[in-house]
């Protein structure tokens, strides 16, 4: 009998692709899905003998073996087991015939070799039938990225765009983003980056042993499209020098940084901020199987000395000291959510996942963060893994306001201590509308739960001996904050503050407010207001001093007052950043020593007119005069295109300031 050879393979790549919904990945590569059957064709020289059996292997990574999980050989069977590689036999016809495997649910994804060999007395040599890629499978139950919405995956899976949101709280703004997870070359680039890890580098079997895991794959992803540690894919660049580079602000997708970063042989790609980062994250774990979804947080917190709290310290004007101030509050931040099961912490917190791959700070050496459960951030469980302390601050740290005294003293101010983690935002399934999702992250903002959950992180993340000695917390310019303080609530004062702006804020025009003092009490004072404006960075760190100026008000009992205040363009123009924002502050000082912050932003509007024909022209119907905030939109030509808000946003438009 004639030596038994195949001659010819088929993948099947329609009917596979079909099937584990990965029709849309280019090129040649059958690509499947762990946990779920995929077929092809073997034809052979001959029909296969009915004593004659075909032994299959399996292997990824180097040095891939049965003990790491890397390596499977198993044999066709009519039996169905759904914790191991099998094969079954599914027709013959002839010289063709038909198989399918399935890899067990918790399989390592990757690259995969396939070879085949034929049970026998005779000793044969395994033949290479090819590569396919396996990833994860959130269609698959026993799958721990297994997600039971079919809506959900076609959005959070499949969905090849999406839309970011940035802006400030009270004018949120949408970008289009192309993930691009189905673009040509995207799949062996996500791969690629897995391979690229230090941890791989150091032990590429260990590290692919590992891949089985998305709590492994989606931590080792956050600190990969980063470059601090280790020539990852994007750049971090906020201080508005993008020399070299491209500007953050220029990215509409991650294919072409992705791209960039793979043929410049893994060189980082200048330049990133939040949204880049988010933006590419996003498309890798969708690219891998992975559920996965971009989120902003307006007034999101920068805890640096895991407190959670933000601690400003500000002169006698309201004045941010830097050299004090190591904490800080962005207009917003843009991190990603993924959704898998955490065998690590049970099941409780499976779900949404918090990751982070923009380098705020280091996790256990390494600029990442997450994989946090959302869940055990709401419920204030921040001892879990990983970087709960930091990703709870981020939605849910107290601002609180220091005094900063001539004597070094310190007094803490009466400021709004909720204003952190505001208007939680993602895109909706199956629309660009904008769904809050601040509910998921806590308890209603000042409720009595949200407070029991504030205290319950606070005592975890501090301990308080049995002997009554507070804990203290000391930071990095040698001051300490007592753990006390952080749930003891400043007095609050007799007077009331907000700014009030009388004209809109446009760029090139003077800048009129009001400062609106009330008295809540039944008795007359006097009120010192120590006023200064200054333009800011997009991290709200001043540029330069644009106002400076003090008054004395005498309020009468629940009287109102109003102190105007002028900022003409020539006072801010040298000095407005890219970002065109303002913060103005005035310090309030009452008679008996009870001290009040009032702060607002203010990001100056480019507006232009759109004139259109009147009544009886011949363009007559196309509709009033409009005005629009410009937006900026790349073109191949010039770089950039003007063009009005998205439709249907209600003037959500992209827009390229506040920071993350």
């Amino acid at each position: 009998m004639a030596g038994l050879r195949v001659t010819e393979v088929d993948w099947q790549r329609l009917r596979n692709g079909t099937a584990h919904h990965t029709q849309e990945y280019p090129g040649s590569n059958l690509v499947v899905r762990r946990g779920q059957r995929f077929t092809f064709t073997l034809e052979l020289n001959r029909p296969l003998e009915s004593e004659e059996t075909l032994i299959f292997t399996v292997e990824t990574g180097p040095q891939a073996s049965e003990a790491l999980h890397t390596k499977a050989v198993f044999q066709t069977s009519e039996l169905e087991r759904g914790d191991t590689w099998m094969a079954v036999k599914e027709a013959q016809t002839e010289n063709t015939t038909t198989f399918s495997l399935a890899s067990p649910p918790n399989a390592v994804i990757g690259r995969y070799q396939l070879s085949a060999r034929v049970s026998s007395r005779r000793k044969h040599s395994d033949r290479k039938l090819g590569e396919f890629v396996l990833l994860f499978n959130p269609w698959c139950p026993e799958d721990d990225v297994f997600l039971d919405s079919e809506e959900e995956r076609q959005e959070y899976v499949l969905n090849d765009s999406g839309i970011i949101f940035r802006g400030v709280e009270k004018r949120i703004r949408a970008q289009g983003w192309n993930f691009g997870q189905f673009e040509e070359d995207i799949l062996n680039i996500c791969l690629s980056i897995l391979d690229r890890t230090p941890s791989y580098q150091d032990d590429p079997a260990t590290d692919v042993s590992h891949r089985h895991d998305p709590v492994y794959i989606t931590r080792a992803v956050s600190a990969m499209v980063n470059s601090n540690n280790d020539r990852g894919v994007v750049q971090g660049q906020w201080q508005g020098k993008y020399g070299g580079g491209t500007s953050p602000l220029h990215w509409r997708g991650s294919v072409a940084i992705l791209h960039k970063w793979f043929k410049g042989r893994f060189k980082p790609v200048k330049y990133g901020q939040c949204w880049v980062f988010a933006g590419v994250m996003c498309t890798v774990l969708r690219c891998l199987g992975i559920a996965t979804r971009v989120v902003s947080n307006f007034n999101s917190a920068h805890d640096t000395d895991r407190n959670l709290s933000v601690d400003k310290y500000v002169d006698s004007f309201g004045r941010t000291l830097e050299d004090l101030t190591e904490d800080s509050m962005w207009n917003f931040h843009v991190w990603n959510e993924s959704w898998f099961a955490r065998r690590d912490l049970g099941p409780s917190y499976n779900g949404w996942q918090v990751l982070d791959a923009t380098p705020q700070e280091e996790s256990e050496g390494v600029f990442r963060c997450g994989p946090a459960s959302v869940t055990a951030i709401r419920e204030g469980d921040v001892h879990l893994a990983h970087d709960g302390p930091f990703v709870f601050a981020e939605v849910n740290a107290d601002y609180i306001t220091w005094l900063w005294n001539e004597d070094e003293s310190r007094e803490r101010v009466y400021s709004d201590t909720k204003k952190i983690g505001r208007c939680i935002s993602t895109k909706a399934v199956g629309s660009d509308s904008r769904v809050d999702i601040t509910s998921l992250y806590k308890y209603p903002e000042g409720s009595r739960k949200e407070r029991q959950v504030y205290s319950k992180a606070v005592k975890k993340l501090f301990s308080v001996e049995a002997s009554g000695r507070r804990a203290r917390v000391r930071r990095g310019g040698g001051r300490g904050l007592w753990h006390d303080d952080l749930l003891e609530p400043a007095t609050k004062p007799s007077i009331t503050g907000k700014f009030k702006v009388l004209e809109p804020p446009v760029l090139g025009h003077d800048l009129k407010l009001a400062l609106c003092l009330t008295s809540l009490t039944s008795r007359a004072q006097r009120v010192q207001v120590n006023l200064s404006g200054a333009t800011i960075l997009y991290t709200r760190r001043p540029v330069a001093e644009i106002l400076h100026e003090s008054h004395t008000v005498k309020l009468g009992p629940e009287e109102e007052k109003k102190i105007p205040i002028a900022i003409s363009y020539s006072q801010y123009k040298e000095d407005l950043t890219e970002d065109k924002k303002i913060l103005l502050a005035a310090m309030c000082l009452v008679t008996k020593g009870e001290k009040l912050l009032v702060e607002k932003d203010i990001t100056l509007e480019d507006f232009i007119t759109i004139k259109c024909a009147q009544p009886g022209s011949p363009r007559e119907g196309l509709g009033p005069i409009q005005d629009h905030p410009l937006q900026e939109r790349p073109t191949a030509a010039a770089g950039r295109l003007r063009q009005p808000p998205l439709p249907g946003h209600q003037g959500l438009c992209d827009h390229p300031r506040g920071h993350s």
